[in-house]
């Protein structure tokens, strides 16, 4: 099993800033890459942000905090990933636009670089088999937000070696997460529960049982959610739970995976939650406020 020295983390968005964040502070060097140099700072910003109130918590050290900031790096060329022992790819869950990374990737990196994907739905065994090292590559999804949430998925492809799950658990357990195994099938353990239940929840709204408000609290005062699903869903992003059910339907051919129309209208406005401002909330004002 090869020692990890320096990790590659593709994509600067909630999820490749929070892998980038715990890997740094796990001791590990860190290159943060994007095609945006606007999401690269944005994303160092928000690291330097979550750290600090991470010390104010006293979760870390302030020393910790400034040594981990030193060990990451940002570039807005994959060509810098060339050095790392482990890339882990944390870009928008589209198959195509991943396929393409990981080819991309496979014609910068040493042999010996292990490979993976942060996918919440897509096949592991289909991503591995467009690049050139299948028995390198393997799921490892991470929660979010990533600084905080203990559980990290790992999912194994049809040719995962041996050799390179031991490696991710053992970054894993580095990296203070505690890990359970998924089998390779559409969205995995636990977006195959919760985004169908976001999903119903959207289609109560869609189908007047509730209101935004109402459901919401009846999941959290009713079901002692720590949060309503149609809030879940603003922090998760529309965009990516509709995308989650699409890999279900398509992958499971069952009508239950059918995504709420209503979740595919506030996508096609461009109101895909917490992260632009707009979801099943608004979140401009002092307060959110539900958007219907």
């Amino acid at each position: 099993m090869a020692e990890l020295k320096t990790v590659g983390v593709i994509g600067a968005g909630q999820m490749g800033n929070g892998i980038a964040h715990v890997a740094a502070l796990a001791g590990y060097d860190v290159i943060m890459t994007d095609i945006s140099d606007d999401a690269l700072a944005k994303g160092v910003t928000t690291i330097e942000g979550n750290m600090h109130r991470q010390v104010l918590r006293h979760m870390i050290t302030d020393e910790a905090m400034k040594t981990g900031l030193k060990r990451i790096r940002t570039s807005s060329s994959i060509k810098a990933l060339e050095e790392t022992d482990l890339v882990i790819e944390a870009a928008t869950e589209k198959r195509e636009i991943k396929e393409q990374i990981f080819r991309s990737i496979c014609e910068i990196v040493p042999a010996h670089t292990y490979l993976a994907t942060n996918t919440s739905s897509i096949s592991v065994t289909r991503l591995a088999s467009v690049t050139d090292r299948p028995d390198k590559f393997i799921g490892m999804h991470f929660m979010n937000p990533v600084p905080l949430m203990k559980l990290m998925e790992v999912i194994r492809g049809l040719a995962t070696s041996q050799d390179t799950y031991e490696t991710a658990i053992t970054f894993a357990e580095r990296l203070d997460k505690t890990t359970t195994n998924a089998e390779d099938y559409p969205a995995f353990i636990v977006n195959r529960i919760l985004v169908p239940m976001i999903n119903e929840a959207v289609y109560t709204l869609y189908e007047g049982v509730g209101t935004v408000e109402s459901i919401d609290t009846a999941m959290r005062l009713g079901a002692n959610h720590p949060m309503g699903p149609l809030t879940l869903a603003d922090f998760i992003g529309l965009d990516t739970c509709l995308s989650i059910m699409q890999v279900l339907h398509d992958g499971l051919a069952d009508t239950k995976y059918r995504p709420c129309p209503l979740l595919v209208k506030y996508v096609e406005a461009g109101w895909v939650g917490k992260k632009v401002g707009k979801g099943f909330y608004d979140y401009s004002g002092e307060f959110p406020v539900p958007t219907r």
